[in-house]
């Protein structure tokens, strides 16, 4: 007998049958599902990669090099015309490694909007207003380090089922004669059924920081475009190294939070709400994996790596700056003795 193998809908691993439970289980993204569930939700599967996609694959494959660091382990994509010669985290040299696999080519890219020179000069503006950095940190030898990188991001569409249960009250107090009243009203508040949460991104970068990349959304989504490999000319990008099923419980997070708040927005009128019942089940998560424009720049100093960057569509900036102490003891230095000349001048004008 041919057994049946069933892919977890959310990350598309393999789902084992838990006797004690007696469901399907996915052991990476932790989603269960009845029997019944899944192949409702797995009736529809496709079976067979469509000829377009393959032969965009083998494309992707044939015209984009991959380039290793050997010192940090980055992986740095560039098309065949482009040269990578340094790595943007650590600033060391990097070989060629050889050819991109065609199982990496994304499906989505949102291009570059801001040229070099308008990430620099929001950077400038940015680092201007910050009078403790080492002066390495704004030098043109560390400007010239400022790199047009396409971070590959997946992106989810979630189906969620809701079941929410609450007690609502109406309280309302009066006074007629000596007496006062209160009286108070309870209802069932019951939210139940299924929406979709669209559009909700992780980037799929180890070395960037989760929270950088975060700081600099949103993207707008309406400009983004069919991959084509002359989106980077002239830029490099990174392989991805976490997959769907390492970056989902970031997208769940998301993903029930926004439903949560949705329903808890809906639910008005009341005094007070105490939920009884709040579950939000993701049933099926639909994949895009996309590249998005980030100017980025790394910095080294005292044996720590500062990361910068710029949301390459809409302009937004993130980061930490780093701290020279030598330059805030200078100041501080010169504000003492400012000080002190000021109560010096006080107190020779009291006599």
């Amino acid at each position: 007998m041919e057994s049946v193998e069933y892919k977890c809908p959310n990350c598309m691993a393999d789902l084992k049958f838990n006797p004690a439970s007696q469901k399907l289980e996915c052991e990476y993204c932790l989603s269960t599902f009845t029997a019944e569930e899944i192949k409702e939700l797995c009736a529809e599967t496709e079976n067979s990669i469509p000829q377009e996609t393959i032969q965009l694959q083998e494309d992707f494959e044939n015209h984009t090099h991959l380039y290793r660091c050997k010192s940090c382990g980055a992986e740095i994509m560039a098309d065949d015309q482009q040269t990578a010669t340094f790595c943007y985290y650590c600033h060391n040299p990097v070989i060629l490694a050889g050819k991109m696999g065609g199982n990496f080519k994304p499906d989505k890219v949102i291009g570059f909007k801001l040229t070099k020179e308008n990430a620099l000069d929001l950077f400038k503006k940015w680092v201007g207003k910050r009078w403790f950095v080492p002066k390495e940190f704004k030098s043109m030898q560390q400007l010239e380090k400022m790199t047009g990188l396409y971070v590959p991001f997946w992106v989810a569409d979630c189906n969620i089922n809701i079941d929410y249960h609450a007690v609502g009250k109406k309280i309302r107090s009066w006074t007629s004669g000596n007496y006062h009243y209160t009286e108070t009203q309870e209802y069932d508040v019951i939210r139940r059924g299924s929406l979709t949460t669209r559009g909700i991104p992780a980037d799929g970068e180890t070395k960037i920081d989760d929270l950088l990349m975060e700081s600099i959304e949103p993207y707008d989504y309406r400009a983004l475009k069919d991959f084509s490999m002359s989106y980077l000319s002239g830029f490099y990008a990174d392989k991805y190294d976490v997959d769907k099923a390492a970056v989902f419980p970031r997208i769940s997070v998301r993903a029930t939070q926004a439903t949560a708040s949705l329903i808890r927005d809906s639910v008005k009128g009341y005094s007070s709400v105490s939920p009884k019942i709040e579950q939000y089940k993701i049933m099926q998560t639909y994949w895009s994996y996309i590249l998005l424009p980030v100017w980025f720049m790394s910095y080294k100093y005292k044996d720590k790596m500062y990361e910068f960057a710029i949301n390459g569509q809409t302009g937004k900036l993130a980061g930490t700056p780093p701290l020279s102490k030598g330059r805030l003891w200078l100041a501080c230095l010169g504000l003492g003795a400012a000080v002190a000349v000021v109560c010096a001048l006080i107190g020779g004008a009291s006599f």
